[in-house]
């Protein structure tokens, strides 16, 4: 799942690349039974209007909150997008194939990468250029948030953001309480908690800090919390440095891979040696609250 270093990467691309552009036409192969009456662009109905509210609309800013993806328009209402697995967002120069029913970008380049063209949904804009959603899984979310209680349906259940200046040790620490049983792999990937820190920054957050995924929450020291709290700062601030991650899917607006990847120190890394220098030990793969993890099996203490 696309994590807050790509959503932050992809925020800033978009807001550079289409803001002041102004809709003309949407276009989605989203459209699914199962979603009939929810309000997003898979319920055939709400697309309809969907469309209708925002043709004419310009973009003035795009924004993010957690793993969530906001553009904001001139009537002040803002489009949703979550990203879920494997969900990206394109801009470029697109053609509809009729025959074949797809989109496919006209111009060379990296907006041609396989990763690029599973496009299932499509806004066009009135100077000819699109932003489309590639996602091959068909998991992406697209909405359109228009009061007040919109916003509190779709993110007032979102915890802190690590990255934001206020977001001190105090608060990381208080957060942590609330969950004291549970695995601190899986307290820190708590949205509830704290938003954007997915699988990959997590296992390499807790690898800086020497503790294994496993190690119950309540029993961390304060110092060891406080490493945590830097560590977690550290990744997501690198993450967005290089562009993100792109091991799997996730590709930056402008079609070109991040390069996060290439920085890994234990994520997906299974069977290779630590790479710290003062350590002779393996990386090993668990399953940590469903999720895959990732961890050193000599340097990080498992704490219980």
């Amino acid at each position: 799942m696309p994590e807050l270093p790509e959503v932050h990467t992809t925020a800033t691309q978009l807001n550079s690349l289409i803001k002041n552009k102004v809709f003309s036409g949407t276009w989605s192969n989203y459209s699914s039974p199962h979603y009939k009456g929810k309000k997003i662009v898979k319920d055939d109905k709400y697309f309809k209007e969907f469309t209708k509210n925002i043709l004419g609309e310009k973009v003035t800013s795009v924004d993010r909150r957690g793993k969530n993806v906001l553009i904001n328009l001139s009537s002040g209402n803002t489009i949703l997008v979550h990203l879920k697995m494997t969900g990206h967002l394109l801009v470029g120069k697109y053609n509809f194939n009729k025959k074949e029913g797809v989109w496919a970008a006209n111009e060379e380049g990296p907006l041609q990468d396989p990763f690029n063209q599973y496009i299932r949904f499509v806004f066009m804009f009135s100077d000819g250029t699109c932003l489309v959603m590639s996602d091959m899984r068909k998991f992406g979310k697209i909405t359109l948030l228009q009061s007040e209680e919109d916003i509190r349906r779709e993110l007032g259940e979102l915890g802190d953001e690590p990255l934001e200046k206020d977001f001190t040790f105090k608060i990381f620490n208080e957060k942590l309480n609330l969950k004291p049983n549970w695995s601190i792999k899986k307290t820190i990937m708590d949205q509830g908690l704290f938003v954007g820190v997915g699988n990959i920054y997590s296992d390499e957050a807790m690898w800086l800090t020497k503790i294994h995924p496993n190690s119950i929450t309540s029993s961390l020291s304060p110092e060891i919390r406080k490493i945590l709290f830097k560590n977690i700062k550290v990744v997501l601030k690198k993450g967005i440095e290089f562009g993100g991650d792109s091991m799997q899917d996730y590709r930056r607006p402008d079609g070109t891979p991040g390069k996060f990847q290439m920085r890994h120190n234990v994520y997906q890394r299974k069977g290779e040696g630590c790479k710290d220098v003062k350590c002779n030990g393996v990386i090993e793969r668990i399953v940590v609250g469903g999720r895959s993890s990732h961890f050193c099996n000599k340097c990080q203490k498992l704490i219980s």
